[in-house]
């Protein structure tokens, strides 16, 4: 009689465990959901004003790319000297680059500012990665980098927005791929996608590995603000920024490691 209330009491204890786990996470994705709330209707205001805005600029910079594509071909036609064409073409394509620059830089303003709208659904994150590199490997063959996949034979699940969180990892994906570029070309250069085995813990963890130059400790934090840029000569300075955001909407976290030298290892942290 004495084993069968203690094999009560212990199942009652095992069930009790059971149920305050679950609770712990529903709370948790309560208090994430809360936060994403107020965080997204502080951000409502801004970003009403600087789509209006953003639009009103994107309209003359499309009259301007039309127009420069009209003078192009009225340019051609024309009955100057074939010198005096060649050198008027190269002055109004060079408006034309600088209008389209500044659309694009525009369009990552935009996605960086605007309102994030989640679509969470129970994602297998080894497909998601799978599926990444599948797109990006031509990309980085192009680059001359080896690009791999670690993860786990069994399913790795998270409630994420799976096409965002795609963008995000691209992002980083393309920022390693630049950063591997100033690398000398007797130098193996990696690009890893790495996905950590499921635990007990509320996370899951994935890393983007990479053997590039690495960053130093004194830029690590500065390099996911706006158009702070880890490269010279190109970039709108927002893919970074984008990356962070949309992590943090997941109620996740980013953080670099890694060494000067050795490469970075962009850590990345989402709840399940």
């Amino acid at each position: 009689m004495d084993s069968f209330f203690i094999g009560l009491a212990l199942g009652a204890v095992v069930a009790l465990s059971a149920t305050a786990i679950v609770v712990r996470r529903r709370l948790r994705r309560l208090r994430l959901a809360e936060e994403r709330a107020r965080r997204q209707e502080r951000l409502a205001e801004l970003g009403s004003m600087t789509g209006g805005l953003a639009h009103e600029i994107k309209n003359p910079l499309s009259t301007i790319q039309l127009n420069v594509q009209l003078a192009l071909e009225e340019i051609d036609f024309s009955a100057l000297a074939i010198e005096e064409r060649e050198q008027l073409s190269r002055k109004v394509a060079s408006v034309g680059r600088e209008a389209a620059r500044l659309q694009h830089i525009l369009e990552d303003f935009l996605k960086f500012a605007g309102r994030i709208h989640l679509a969470p659904t129970t994602t297998n994150l080894a497909s998601t990665l799978a599926d990444l590199a599948e797109f990006f490997r031509p990309q980085a063959e192009r680059a001359n980098v080896v690009l791999r996949v670690s993860a786990p034979q069994s399913a790795v699940e998270a409630i994420v927005d799976e096409r965002l969180l795609k963008q995000a990892l691209l992002n980083l994906m393309i920022n390693a791929l630049h950063a591997l570029a100033t690398m000398p070309t007797n130098v193996q250069r990696e690009l890893l996608l790495i996905l950590e085995p499921a635990s007990e813990s509320e996370t899951v963890v994935l890393h983007v590995v990479d053997t590039g130059p690495g960053i130093a400790l004194d830029r690590r934090a500065e390099i996911f603000r706006p158009y702070v840029s880890t490269r010279t000569g190109g970039g709108s300075g927002l893919g970074l920024a984008v990356t962070r955001r949309i992590i943090e909407e997941h109620g996740g976290t980013i953080e670099i490691q890694g060494e000067i030298g050795r490469g970075s290892d962009f850590c990345i942290r989402l709840p399940k």
